[in-house]
């Protein structure tokens, strides 16, 4: 229904029956208790195994975050070969793969092969059958050392160097200063050349 002309809007609500879609939550502590449950009952049929999956540690992305090393998404083939670690063998013992990643610095691969063979000392892989274990499975004094669940920590982002005094050299060198020299040769480096370039056949065609 529409109002014509300049008439007062009526203000009637028609009573909502809010009261009636009231979202409680009072089945909080019983959920709570549940979760911790099903966490319980997913370690115990876990075993041994690890909490969580074997990932490698990249530095975050563009210059503001790059400090920081965090979990990536997977092992790339480089580093796995690297290794020792075949493909297929890393999805089964815990480790994740990732085809797309490319190693783009040899600390990063250095660093993840470091890593994975850190994890691979430290595995020890129970054979389904005692009797006839398989090539790669762990077999007599390894299956009776003390097992931790905990994962590859990763490694330290900052390199600590002990203090010591500045030099002379140090207090006198231009950081900033040789910074936009730099940016500057390298952005007149193509024109310097050509101009030297052309230089070089004028000179050439004056000899002539």
């Amino acid at each position: 229904m529409g109002f014509a002309h300049n008439n007062v809007l009526h203000q009637n609500h028609f009573r909502k029956d809010w009261q009636t879609r009231v979202r409680t939550w009072f089945d909080q502590p019983g959920r709570k208790l549940r979760r911790r449950q099903a966490r319980k009952e997913k370690a115990a049929t876990l075993g041994v195994r690890p909490l969580t999956l074997l990932r490698p540690a990249v530095r975050a992305q563009t210059v503001r975050y790059n400090r920081k090393v965090r979990e990536g998404r997977g092992f790339t083939h480089a580093e796995l070969k690297e290794a020792g670690i075949g493909r297929k063998a890393a999805r089964g013992v815990g480790i994740v793969v990732d085809h797309r990643r490319r190693n783009l610095s040899e600390e990063g691969k250095a660093l993840n092969v470091e890593r994975l063979k850190a994890y691979k000392t430290r595995l020890i892989v129970f054979p389904r059958n005692a009797d006839k274990p398989k090539k790669g499975d762990s077999t007599g004094d390894e299956l009776k050392v003390e097992t931790s669940r905990l994962q590859v920590p990763l490694p330290s982002p900052y390199v600590h160097e002990t203090p010591r005094k500045i030099t002379e050299e140090e207090r006198e060198f231009g950081a900033y200063r040789t910074l936009r020299d730099e940016r500057a040769n390298a952005r007149h480096e193509g024109k310097r050349k050509a101009r030297a370039a052309k230089k070089a056949e004028e000179d050439a065609a004056k000899k002539k």
